[in-house]
């Protein structure tokens, strides 16, 4: 598979195409996984420039994140603005590109369970989901969402996690959310939340950090529970030279699951280069697609 995946890169490249036409019979509205990146990981949040760069990466989509949280009530939102959106939505279309998600980051910095304004916060941003008719939006539990830490905050995050669930259901949506949690006290959070508009945004990252066995704990969550996937490492090396990731295993475990989505690529950059955002992320996405799009039309 390796092999494919470099053989088609370096055609791609000896004859100045961009990537993506080297897997152009690969991509596809029938895909049984798509190969996203992230709009503040290849340094364009919430700029327009997204979708071009996206393109020239050779990725299937792009999550747009609602902009800078701080000490301001809700997230620093341009897409509020009808004529922004606007622009978003015709480029996106322009480009044949999908925006799967919408990324609250700003959460980062943040705890969830105790910022006042963050239900507002989660519900401006599904408000934006409706007008641009995205599905997914994610949702990170920020600096004391580690439930092992700070068992205290766990009543507060599935309370609120309760009522973001109802506007989220409500909306037609589903918020996908990221803790530090192992699969099984992960799966028992969302039992515990009760909501089927409230599922795991799973991190290949939490895992690896944690020495956990990426492949059963994907098995633990269970299709159902997994609305989307950051598909990515801790920097260092591409995925491909992720001593690891087995990634064909990963996509034998997700196969027989019958588990489908969206793998969106956070990080695994080259420390040789880590700003290099083409070098980086183009690597990344053909991998992935050499992987996951060979055989699922």
């Amino acid at each position: 598979m390796k092999s494919k995946y470099i053989m088609v890169l370096g055609m791609a490249l000896l004859m100045g195409l961009p990537l993506q036409y080297a897997f152009a019979q690969s991509s596809g509205a029938n895909q049984r996984y798509k190969v996203a990146v992230v709009d503040l990981m290849i340094l364009k949040r919430q700029k327009l420039g997204a979708f071009q760069l996206t393109k020239d990466i050779g990725a299937d989509g792009v999550e747009v994140d609602m902009g800078g949280l701080g000490n301001r009530e809700t997230f620093d939102n341009q897409l509020a603005k009808d004529s922004v959106r606007k622009q978003f939505l015709d480029k996106a279309k322009q480009l044949n590109l999908e925006i799967p998600s919408m990324g609250m980051t700003g959460f980062f910095a943040q705890s969830f369970a105790e910022r006042p304004t963050a239900v507002r916060a989660v519900t401006d941003c599904i408000n934006t989901m409706k007008q641009m008719n995205v599905k997914v939006g994610f949702l990170p539990m920020g600096i004391k969402g580690d439930l092992v830490k700070y068992p205290n905050l766990r009543p507060a995050i599935v309370s609120r996690l309760k009522e973001v669930g109802k506007i989220a259901e409500n909306a037609g949506v589903v918020i996908g959310i990221e803790t530090s949690l192992d699969a099984k006290s992960e799966l028992q959070l969302l039992k515990d939340i009760g909501s089927p508009a409230i599922k795991s945004y799973f991190n290949f990252q939490n895992a690896l950090d944690n020495n956990r066995d990426l492949e059963k704990e994907l098995q633990i969550l269970g299709k159902k529970n997994i609305v989307m996937i950051h598909c990515t490492d801790t920097d260092g090396q591409w995925l491909q030279n992720d001593p690891k990731i087995n990634m064909e295993k990963v996509k034998a475990t997700l196969d027989t699951m019958g588990w489908s989505g969206w793998l969106v690529i956070e990080r695994s950059r080259d420390t040789k280069d880590v700003h290099n955002v083409k070098w980086n992320y183009s690597a990344n996405t053909a991998y992935l697609k050499s992987v996951f799009q060979t055989s699922n039309q």
